[in-house]
């Protein structure tokens, strides 16, 4: 496989392949705890994304030098230090999300998701296909996000975005903003993913 085809490969597999809520079952706590909004989801999707494709980048750098048996608190440090990174970006530009996300930014350190590409791929591969298995993770995980938002926004108070999208007469499903709707959610797209998997007869998991 040329390097072209890899780095298109590792891309592609975090949209579907390695999506990490739905197919790595990774990364729930957030996903369930903020998504009461589309805008939420996003933000918090796109802070990950920088934190893995940093994280990722640094750590495969510096793989031959990092000892092994202090490797995992050595990925500790650097991604607590791109956490800091953007929880000050995110005060200083983007301060009502921040409060929305609030406690759940600086939780991106123990991360099941950045830690895990940091020691299964960004440990055992150069910077630059590191980096894409980051950007894609984190597109992945951005886009899930923003649709389990979506939907809870959406027929959980008639808005998307802040935007009102149908009429007065529509009556919201005012559970779904609740912590019951976010675990009902994402119980429902789990299930519509593993019944499109089976269609496609694949056999899965996590590659």
């Amino acid at each position: 496989m040329s390097q072209a085809q890899l780095l298109g490969a590792t891309l592609k597999a975090g949209l579907w392949k390695r999506l990490p809520p739905f197919r790595l079952v990774l990364g729930l706590c957030p996903a369930l705890a903020i998504t009461t909004s589309a805008e939420n989801g996003l933000g918090m999707g796109l802070a990950l994304a920088f934190v893995v494709i940093m994280s990722n980048g640094i750590i495969s750098a510096l793989r031959t030098v990092i000892p092994s048996k202090v490797r995992i608190a050595s990925y500790i440090v650097i991604i607590a230090t791109l956490v800091s990174i953007v929880e000050i970006l995110m005060k200083a530009y983007f301060f009502p999300l921040s409060e929305q996300l609030g406690i759940y930014i600086p939780l991106i350190v123990v991360n099941c998701i950045v830690l895990g590409r940091a020691e299964g791929f960004a440990s055992k591969n150069p910077p630059l296909l590191s980096m894409t298995d980051g950007l894609s993770v984190g597109i992945g995980y951005t886009i899930s996000l923003t649709l389990i938002g979506s939907i809870r926004e959406l027929f959980g108070t008639g808005l998307w975005f802040g935007m009102p999208v149908f009429g007065e007469a529509f009556e919201p499903l005012a559970f779904l903003i609740l912590a019951p709707g976010a675990f009902v959610t994402l119980g429902i797209l789990l299930g519509l993913q593993n019944l499109f998997s089976r269609w496609r007869g694949e056999k899965f998991i996590q590659g």
